[in-house]
């Protein structure tokens, strides 16, 4: 679910080193589709000029409040009345304290007041001066006033100190940004718990069974399904990836692990989407030292099966709650994945085949088949995110049919 337009994000900059990180996050901000106009503080000009945003926004920046170049002359409001959100990155204790007590004696603190869109902070500064009671006080005080304050990031500050202290990075906060206003929550008050990423079953301390999954799908579909509202549990295998915001991610290991943790919150949950590649083998025998290898012998494995998480979900699922697997084959996908629907009791299956180039494993691509009892949708090959929200529009759907 697209957003249906063009939002506009009021960007604040405020004068702190960190500033220069606002560049590039006003430029992703450009590139990903919103109306960036940008406010920034006198004192945000003697480290970065309005020039370097008008050239990545396309947009005038603003500095005076009485600047006569306007043809607006009430400019903070005639901003307040667009924005759809406003960001203050990086945020100085001094703007905190101004917005927490209503002080308006500047463009940047006129167009906060008059702001009644969803607002958020990244506070930057000295880890000190970020510890202050005083700012922690003025935090506290904008969370109750409805803002996001976004925790700073912890590393070498601009002062020499290590600490708590540093702006986050642009890619961090355009995920912010996405969550607050990108989709319109249509699942907001729903638990949604998400499988992702491969297992691993040991054979000894060095070696174990696994396979190609990079828990990329899984991931798109937890992030977007927090982008839409919903309360998100995604339990992971192990991924090289990052882990979704606004999501509680449980990490864990082999089959069983996953099998515990899935099944120790199923009942609770509204929407279960499992996009993992669990192992359907392990080895009956874990070795206790590497196996060594001998000349000209083989070597002979003894697998037994693990448990199977989908199946115990269809056993155990609970009214009302909907149940969506995946579905991975290398040959006659639509018959398997259609007697996968029906065996396991699930209420639609996401059917992709490892044959179509684009599709399957590790890449940023994927083209599913969605199957229902009702009947299939065929999505054409899409980027994974786009793809995971194609997939919760058709759970929408299926939802309210269903109810």
């Amino acid at each position: 679910m697209e957003r249906t337009k063009k939002k506009t994000v009021v960007l604040g900059v405020t004068g702190g080193i960190a500033c220069y990180k606002s560049a590039a996050l006003a430029s992703k901000l450009t590139q990903a589709g919103y109306n960036v106009e940008v406010v920034l503080t006198k004192n945000a000009t003697e480290f970065i000029g309005p020039h370097t945003f008008e050239s990545l926004t396309h947009n005038r920046a603003m500095v005076d409040t009485f600047d006569r170049n306007f043809q607006s002359h009430v400019e903070h409001i005639a901003l307040a009345d667009k924005a759809d959100l406003l960001l203050v990155a990086p945020a100085t204790a001094n703007i905190l304290a101004k917005a927490a007590h209503g002080i308006a004696d500047d463009m940047l603190s006129t167009t906060i007041l008059a702001c009644d869109c969803p607002k958020l902070a990244a506070p930057a500064m000295n880890t000190r001066m970020y510890q202050n009671p005083v700012t922690q006080d003025n935090l506290n005080i904008l969370r109750r006033y409805g803002w996001e304050i976004i925790e700073p990031a912890r590393g070498r500050l601009a002062c020499g100190a290590v600490g708590l202290g540093k702006m986050p990075e642009p890619e961090d906060l355009l995920e912010a940004v996405d969550h607050a206003v990108r989709y319109e929550k249509d699942l907001a008050g729903l638990r949604v718990l998400v499988t992702a990423g491969p297992t691993r079953e040991s054979l000894d301390p060095v070696r174990f069974l696994t396979n190609h999954s990079s828990g990329k799908m899984g991931y798109a579909i937890a992030r977007a399904a927090a982008q839409r509202g919903a309360q998100v549990t995604l339990v992971s295998g192990p991924t090289s990836l990052k882990k979704p915001a606004y999501v509680d991610v449980v990490d864990v290991v082999t089959a069983e692990d996953m099998f515990q943790a899935v099944t120790a919150r199923a009942g609770d949950q509204d929407i279960i989407i499992k996009a993992a590649a669990v192992a359907d083998y392990r080895p009956t025998e874990t070795a206790d030292h590497k196996i060594k290898k001998a000349a000209g012998e083989g070597l002979a494995l003894s697998l037994e099966r693990t448990r199977d998480i989908l199946a115990y979900l269809g056993e155990h699922k609970q009214p009302g709650q909907f149940l969506c697997g995946f579905s991975m084959e290398t040959e006659n996908l639509m018959e398997n994945s259609r007697k996968k629907l029906v065996k396991k009791n699930l209420d639609m299956v996401a059917a992709n085949s490892l044959t179509q180039q684009g599709a399957g494993f590790g890449g940023s691509t994927n083209a599913l088949t969605l199957i229902t009892p009702g009947g299939e949708t065929e999505l054409p090959l899409l980027t994974k995110e786009e793809a995971a929200h194609r997939l919760l529009d058709q759970i929408v759907v299926e939802r309210g049919r269903l109810s």
